[in-house]
């Protein structure tokens, strides 16, 4: 007879392991694979909700590359006060602080430097700065320059450089202080033993020959 406690415990842990193992599938990526992302904005006092981005404007899993991105022009906006953005990455929604874009006090057209590190099929962290966008860019697409300074173009358009960082998921130098203290550890567990064992072996060699000449003098010896 099947006890109903049971039989529910072990369908529960069933599912839940259903669940985990499709979870993790879902957050698996394979190279090439576009990555999820999305964007907020804020102005003065006001943020917009979050956007989600189009896929050419994405890091794609593994690639390393650059994309423009369009800013829309926020509510209310005078040119008075710095504009900046927020991301959300990958399906995980790892969260990239606010970037200042616009009146970041920099003569320099900015460019948003975004980090992602991963291992394997997963992604394991983003990061992101702003940096001056590389004058030989600037030379390149000199429209970009001349539309991102000009307060009645919009929306204004900044250069994302996505680099991937691969993480080997066995760190060697940690596995090398590891291996090295275990060997340390079992050269002294076995010097112990051999010393012991020696100590053994002496004492009773010492016992037996005090014996035998007790033995061959005639006499009674006793060893403590």
């Amino acid at each position: 007879m099947a006890i109903p406690g049971k039989a529910l415990t072990s369908s529960s842990m069933l599912l839940w392991l259903m669940l985990v193992s499709l979870s993790s599938i879902s957050l698996a990526y394979r190279p090439g694979d576009i990555v999820p992302m999305s964007r907020m904005g804020q102005y003065h006092s006001s943020r917009t909700v979050w956007h989600d981005m189009i896929g050419r404007h994405c890091p794609i899993f593994g690639v390393n590359r650059e994309v423009l991105i369009p800013l829309p022009k926020p509510t209310g906006y005078t040119g008075a006060d710095p504009y900046k953005i927020s991301f959300q990455v990958g399906r995980e929604k790892f969260f990239v602080p606010w970037l200042f874009v616009i009146n970041r006090k920099s003569p320099e057209v900015p460019m948003i430097d975004v980090h992602l590190r991963y291992s394997g099929s997963d992604l394991l962290g983003v990061t992101g700065k702003v940096v001056d966008m590389p004058h030989r860019y600037v030379e390149m697409h000199s429209d970009i320059r001349k539309q991102f300074w000009d307060p009645q173009h919009w929306p204004k358009h900044v250069l994302v450089r996505y680099t991937w960082k691969e993480q080997s998921e066995i760190d060697v130098a940690s596995g090398f202080y590891v291996l090295f203290g275990s060997g340390l550890l079992t050269t002294f567990v076995l010097s112990i033993y051999i010393l012991q064992s020696s100590r053994d072996k002496f004492a009773r060699f010492v016992k037996e020959t005090v014996a035998e000449s007790s033995m061959a003098a005639g006499g009674v010896a006793k060893v403590e």
